[in-house]
């Protein structure tokens, strides 16, 4: 029921910044928190940030500070403002959707390349 969709990524500079945005529709009110993560050539996905339908929210320890993750609850849309970017940020960032006891719902993913 619930779909995700990601865009905002692409190409930048070490030290450069780029904004994700991940776009729900579907049955909303089911989203418990929603989640960013990412997987690097040759490594698993891991978890970046995650913000919960109270605010709360948490950050990988290598990009606290750098990221922060945010919400437009109007727009059903979560976003995560990446600054500083470093070249080992590259990566596939994934949007993730965290429904309680319901099935988990990932979207399709965008890619960040941070490259000089």
């Amino acid at each position: 029921q619930v779909q995700l969709v990601e865009s905002g990524g692409g190409l930048v500079q070490p030290g450069g910044s780029l904004r994700l945005s991940c776009a729900a529709s579907g049955s909303i009110f089911t989203i418990y928190a929603t989640g960013w993560y990412r997987q690097a050539p040759g490594k698993q996905r891991e978890l970046v940030a995650v913000i919960t339908s109270s605010g709360s929210t948490n950050y990988a320890d290598s990009v606290k500070g750098r990221f922060t993750i945010s919400r437009d609850n109007a727009k059903n849309t979560v976003y995560l403002q990446m600054n500083s970017l470093k070249p080992e940020d590259t990566a596939v960032y994934y949007c993730h959707a965290d429904r309680r006891g319901l099935l988990e719902v990932w979207g399709q993913g965008t890619l960040v390349t941070v490259s000089s």
